[in-house]
């Protein structure tokens, strides 16, 4: 019996209606106070199914001697006994993928990892026609690639590519793929979440969604209700229930770079990270939307833009940012030699900076470790920040790329102290304290000493060759 209120999907969307409606619409429709019935995606699967695509990878690998256990470790028992003279033997390694098709030409979408180091591609169509394939262009900093059908064909089916920004959290979405290789299979959920980061890299911007993903389903697409492509589905969660999907706005910015088998992404030459209310409260801004340039790099896009560490990126082109990912990805859909409009607060005022980008490094250098010894001597006491700190050697300044007299080092961090629950470390080097350059261990006292119990040190550290804002409450 209904007493309150009944929630009925229609078009896939949950709709609130009255009791006394909803017992008419029972027996209007069924004959009877008789179960509910949830909208087919029979006619959605039938649209789509034809574009979406099997992918069969193989490489050829070089082992151990045939007979040697089938095992690494009997391999290398084996290299060892043996040397240079240890019989080789070749075997294929193959992986299972998804795809879909996005242009009649043949053109397919698809994650980067299902063809990563591929030799050869196979593509298996739903109709069971089958072809060799090619790469055209691959992304491994957002897992997405490009194929195209190796056929003279021009007619292949293809889907729409939709809206990912438009998509909703609560909107119903369609996962297909071919799971373990045994065929075509669908799942569906919600979205769960946007602008998920799952620490894949610099550029994570993931849907979640509770539709199943299994292995296989990798590159395989994912729908909203209308039938557009709204994400490329990823990685799933183990256990979990949770899958996650790249947004199919991000895969549109690429293409027309794929398709000439190249990425290339402009650049602003910082350090960047988000904000967090203490930061905030620090730097006395108004909200923690924005991203906080830690280091501008000298001779850089932006450094030649005129901005500095401590501004606060919050618009780029006029798109919000709200945290330091936004910004590296709103950078990172640009291509080099672009002009882009960034506006900053500094120091409480709004300015608008017009910055040329240049090219992100393809190789980023190795961190040095500049931590080294502790200077000879008694060792230093913890201060009411609960660190202790040294004058900062030549040497280790040099290895950060830090100019004589810059900063001073932390040579201990109290446990229980609030250095340590802000994430202050060890060799870290203090840059600033509440704004102000410190060039010694003297000034650095005095920038400590002004800070009261109860108030707030916004701390600038060097951390390897990185700059970082910590906010330390005493």
């Amino acid at each position: 019996m209904i007493t309150n209120r009944f929630l009925a999907l229609a078009a896939g969307v949950l709709v609130a209606v009255p009791a006394a409606a909803a017992e008419k619409l029972y027996h209007e429709h069924s004959g009877g106070p008789a179960q509910a019935t949830l909208p087919s995606l029979a006619p959605l699967v039938k649209e789509v199914r034809p574009a979406v695509v099997n992918i069969n990878t193989s490489q050829r690998m070089r082992r151990g001697p045939a007979g040697a256990m089938g095992g690494e470790p009997f391999e290398q028992f084996f290299g060892q006994f043996f040397g240079q003279q240890m019989p080789q033997r070749e075997v294929e390694r193959q992986s299972l993928g998804s795809g879909f098709i996005v242009q009649e030409k043949g053109y397919v979408l698809t994650n980067n990892h299902v063809i990563e180091g591929a030799e050869r591609i196979h593509i298996t169509m739903a109709d069971g026609r089958e072809f060799a394939a090619k790469l055209i262009g691959t992304d491994p900093k957002t897992d997405v690639a490009l194929l195209k059908i190796e056929s003279g064909a021009t007619d292949f089916p293809y889907v729409n590519l939709g809206d990912s920004d438009a998509l909703q959290v609560g909107d119903w979405v369609v996962a297909m793929g071919d799971p373990f290789g045994l065929g075509l299979s669908v799942t569906h959920g919600l979205v769960s979440a946007k602008e998920r980061s799952i620490g894949a890299g610099p550029y994570d911007d993931f849907i979640q969604s509770d539709a199943l993903i299994n292995p296989g389903n990798s590159g395989g697409p994912l729908f909203d209700l209308a039938g557009n492509v709204v994400g490329i589905n990823t990685a799933m969660s183990r256990g979990q229930g949770i899958g996650f999907a790249v947004p199919i706005n991000l895969a549109k910015q690429l293409l027309p770079q794929l398709e000439t088998g190249k990425i290339v992404r402009g650049w602003l030459g910082i350090s960047v990270q988000s904000l967090t209310q203490d930061l905030s409260k620090s730097l006395n801004l108004a909200s923690s939307k924005g991203a906080l340039l830690a280091q501008v790099g000298h001779g850089g896009p932006a450094d030649k833009a005129g901005l500095k560490s401590g501004d606060v990126v919050v618009k780029v082109n006029n798109q919000p940012i709200g945290t330091a990912g936004e910004l590296t990805r709103a950078v990172g859909t640009f291509t080099p030699g672009s002009k882009v409009t960034l506006e900053a607060i500094r120091e409480g005022k709004t300015k608008s900076f017009s910055v040329k980008l240049g090219q992100r490094p393809e190789d980023d250098r190795l961190l040095a470790d500049a931590r080294g010894e502790e200077e000879s001597g008694p060792p230093a006491q913890p201060d009411a920040l609960g660190i202790a700190v040294q004058p900062l050697r030549p040497e280790q300044g040099e290895a950060m790329g830090l100019g004589s007299g810059e900063g001073v080092v932390v040579a201990s961090v109290r446990n229980d102290g609030p250095a340590a629950q802000a994430g202050v470390e060890p060799g870290d080097v203090v840059l600033e304290v509440n704004r102000h350059k410190i060039h010694s261990v003297s000034e650095y006292e005095q920038a400590v000493g002004k800070v009261h119990t109860g108030e707030m040190a916004l701390l600038r550290l060097q951390r390897q060759q990185s700059s970082i804002y910590v906010a330390v409450r005493i």
